[in-house]
């Protein structure tokens, strides 16, 4: 089972909201996910992002894909430098 961690659209028309799921790659992209371990939300100035860390690092360090989008809102809330300290300091 191929496991990304990727984006749910959330909210209304015009006025979007996301989670970011663990989900089996090949289930649509707001149908059945696994896991919810943050949200998105574009809409605010510097662009709200939540994680819970412990799980996205876990799940990375079980073999998870992030998408694009997620990889970059990662990289810029920095979990993955962690995810690449932890991997490489083993």
């Amino acid at each position: 089972m191929a496991v990304k961690i990727r984006l749910t659209r959330m909210g209304s028309k015009k006025k979007p909201f996301y989670r970011i799921n663990i989900a089996d790659s090949r289930s649509p992209r707001d149908g059945r996910f696994i896991e919810t371990v943050g949200t998105y939300n574009p809409l605010v100035t510097e662009n709200q992002v939540t994680l819970k860390e412990d799980r996205i690092l876990d799940w990375l360090a079980k073999g998870a894909q992030p998408s694009d989008t997620v990889r970059n809102l990662l990289s810029k809330e920095g979990v993955m430098t962690k995810f690449h300290e932890q991997k490489f300091s083993k």
